[in-house]
C-alpha cells in the first residue's frame, strides 16, 4: 500500500505494480487510434500524471516530448485520464508530438494499481519496460512533485549498455 499525498495531505491510498510482468494495455490516442504496450519492440517509457492541464503534469509532458524528439532507441507514451479531446487541444496548443493516450475509463489505472479512487486520478508515476519486464519503476508520493528525470536516465542507459 502507498500512501499518495498532495501538497503534504493525504489524498489517496493505492496499491502500484512495481516489478514484474507490465500488465499489456490498450488505450486511444488523440486521434482515436488503439495504441498497445504489445505493439512496441523497443523499450517503452510511460509517463503517467492525473490532469494534463495542471503545472507539474505539463512539465512532465513537456519533459518527456524533449526525451522522446532526442531518443530515437525509446518509445515515450504519456497516459492520463483527461478526454482525448482535452489531450489533442493541450498537446496542439503545446507543440506536443509525442503519443498521448487517454484512460478516460480507468482500465490502466486499474490493471497498474494506479487509480487513486478517491478523485478519480492516476498517481504520478514512471516506467521503463523492456520485452514486457517492468525494469524501472517510480511511483510519486506527493502528487505535485517531478519525476526523478535523472534516475529513469541512468536505468535507459543501463539498459542500453546490456544491449
Amino acid at each position: 500500500m502507498k500512501i499518495i499525498t498532495r501538497h503534504g495531505e493525504e489524498a489517496a491510498r493505492i496499491n502500484p505494480i512495481t516489478e514484474g510482468k507490465a500488465p499489456d494495455f490498450t488505450l486511444p490516442d488523440q486521434k482515436g487510434r488503439e495504441v498497445s504496450l504489445s505493439d512496441f519492440d523497443k523499450p517503452v517509457v510511460l509517463s503517467i500524471f492525473p490532469n494534463i492541464n495542471t503545472r507539474v503534469c505539463a512539465f512532465q509532458t513537456r519533459h518527456f516530448n524533449q526525451e522522446a524528439s532526442e531518443n530515437e532507441n525509446i518509445e515515450f507514451l504519456s497516459i492520463s485520464n483527461n478526454t482525448r479531446e482535452e489531450q489533442k487541444n493541450w498537446c496542439a496548443a503545446e507543440g506536443i508530438d509525442m503519443e498521448v493516450l487517454s484512460d478516460e475509463k480507468g482500465d490502466f489505472g486499474r490493471a497498474y494499481g494506479l487509480l487513486m479512487k478517491e478523485n478519480g486520478l492516476l498517481a504520478r508515476s514512471v516506467y521503463l519496460v523492456d520485452k514486457g519486464q517492468i525494469v524501472y519503476c517510480e511511483i510519486l508520493s506527493e502528487m505535485t512533485d517531478e519525476p526523478s528525470y535523472d534516475k529513469l536516465t541512468e536505468a535507459i542507459e543501463k539498459l542500453s549498455d546490456t544491449k
